[in-house]
């Protein structure tokens, strides 16, 4: 779905905002003045910067050869009678010594392709009770190792638990893991324990896995205990229904939003940290790579994006381009000055000195109107990282050679409602809402980015009548990765999509649904 350019357009209501051309005249914008023709909604900007649970009753025991029931009184009908009916019981239960005590039950050769998903469900849920248990236990060894006093008592327990480091090491080895890692799962035990019970509590109930939890201990040890309070309050709700790395973005826009001051003065420090990064690899491979603020890290994959589309198109893959691209970047693109000439001698193309010149790249920020002007704080979004400060957002807005692309925000859902992008045909325009709206694959569990993505009719288009099909509007568009793409037309899935709230919803082949939500640029 590719257009060329077509002639700039100006939305109604936005006429107050002719004074953002060039970036010029932004003092036309005290008091929000002109945007009456859009009241009630909220107002944002994209910005392409060139270069850069309460516990349920038990379930009955399943009969078997060493368990004989108790009665030969038929089961009642609402009870599990088979494999499958025991994995779907167990799926909607929450987990408990008791429930845990009937998972021998979920045999997987008994089991149908649909009850073997519900099984791998319920056995997440699961791992996620005992990681909750594991939790109580790590706690309870922290405070005794902190609180107990050096005594000359033989006693083993006394001897190895009665100072810190014995704690870890006991633990490490018990675990089989290392001094490092038997420290940091002490320390979330005893944060997760002491200051962030909503959360062990949907860790236990197998609403949420540890990694999430793990996360927001982590995130909030920054913050003072009245705001890591309201950030857990804020993820409590959040966090059942999303994946980790969902969790994790709306963890870094919390945080954002809970000591906006201190998250800045925090990246000032982590900037002067900046460094290159190696780690060796099998195979006589490495990992390389840099440590940079995100919208810097931003230009940089952008760049590297758009150098890799001037490469010869041949049998590589988009990764290996990538690659490839970034190669040239660093060892060709610079002019090297020979010991036998002068700078001033040396060929030298025009635009930067001693450099040709740099690729074209976008960098993206969705940024509120009010951000934008300074009137609030609250975190933008930095197209392929997530939530960054306002300052960041500003920075980028401001910077040279900044293009503005009006974006506008449902403001109460916070999803993306309209684009205006006054230099693209109808057809780009609806291609660019879609790829604005979603960022990402709409597969639930996928995170190809959007423009990477096919756009795909929901309700299909009939070439033969195209009145009467699926229309090519962004309500009828997503978009999906080629893998899933083919997928959903080869492999029996089923896709809808709520125009109201923007979720997609996913029906597999075994009958199980999935919910994908998309970005909510208030959260």
């Amino acid at each position: 779905m590719s257009a060329g350019p077509d002639e700039p357009s100006e939305p109604d209501g936005l006429d107050g905002l002719d004074g953002l051309d060039g970036l010029d005249g932004l003092d036309g914008l005290d008091g929000l003045d002109g945007l009456d023709g859009l009241d009630g909604l909220d107002k944002s900007f994209q910005l392409e910067l060139p270069g850069a649970p309460e516990t349920q009753p038990d379930p009955p025991v399943p009969s078997t050869p060493h368990n004989p029931p108790a009665s030969s009184a038929p089961p009642k009908p609402a009870d599990p009678q088979t494999a499958d009916d025991w994995a779907a019981h167990l799926r909607e239960t929450t987990p408990s010594a008791q429930t845990a005590a009937l998972l021998g039950a979920l045999e997987p050769k008994k089991l149908s392709p649909r009850g073997r998903i519900d099984a791998l469900a319920v056995l997440e849920r699961h791992a996620a009770w005992f990681a909750a248990r594991q939790v109580h236990l790590l706690a309870d060894i922290a405070t005794h190792a902190e609180t107990a006093l050096p005594s000359n008592d033989g006693h083993i327990d006394t001897q190895l638990l009665n100072h810190g480091d014995y704690a870890v090491e006991e633990v490490a080895c018990a675990l089989r893991i290392s001094n490092a890692t038997a420290t940091e799962r002490l320390q979330i035990a005893k944060e997760l324990a002491g200051q962030y019970a909503n959360t062990l509590g949907l860790l236990e109930g197998g609403e949420i896995c540890y990694m999430q939890a793990r996360n927001l201990a982590n995130a909030c040890r920054v913050l003072e205990p009245e705001a890591a309070a309201r950030v857990e309050s804020a993820m409590a709700t959040r966090m059942p229904t999303q994946a980790t790395g969902q969790s994790s973005r709306a963890l870094r826009r919390q945080v954002i939003k809970a000591d906006p001051e201190g998250y800045q003065r925090r990246l000032e420090l982590r900037t002067k940290e900046r460094e290159i990064v190696r780690y060796p690899q099998d195979d006589g491979m490495i990992t390389w790579g840099a440590t940079v603020p995100a919208e810097l890290g931003a230009r940089f994959d952008q760049a590297v994006d758009a150098h890799a589309t001037t490469l010869v198109v041949d049998d590589r893959t988009l990764s290996q381009r990538r690659v490839d691209a970034l190669a040239d970047l660093i060892l060709n693109r610079p002019v090297l000055l020979s010991s036998s000439k002068t700078p001033t001698e040396a060929e030298t193309p025009a635009g930067l000195s001693g450099r040709p010149p740099a690729a074209t790249a976008l960098v993206h920020v969705t940024v509120p109107l009010d951000v934008l002007v300074g009137a609030s704080e609250d975190p933008a979004e930095l197209k392929g990282y997530g939530p960054i400060t306002a300052l960041q957002a500003r920075t980028i807005a401001f910077a040279e050679g900044t293009i503005w692309r009006r974006l506008i925000t449902h403001p109460k859902t916070g999803l993306l409602i309209k684009t205006d992008p006054t230099t693209y045909r109808p057809t780009a325009e609806a291609e660019h809402h879609v790829v604005a709206r979603d960022q990402q694959c709409a597969f639930p569990s996928c995170r190809m980015p959007a423009q990477r993505c096919d756009l795909d009719h929901i309700k299909e288009f009939d070439h033969d009548h195209p009145e009467s099909g699926g229309k090519t509007v962004p309500e009828n568009l997503i978009p999906i990765c080629r893998r899933h793409h083919l997928m959903k037309h080869r492999g029996s899935w089923t896709v809808t999509r709520d125009s109201v709230t923007g979720i997609t919803t996913w029906v597999s082949p075994t009958g199980h649904i999935y919910l994908n939500t998309p970005r909510n640029y208030a959260e």
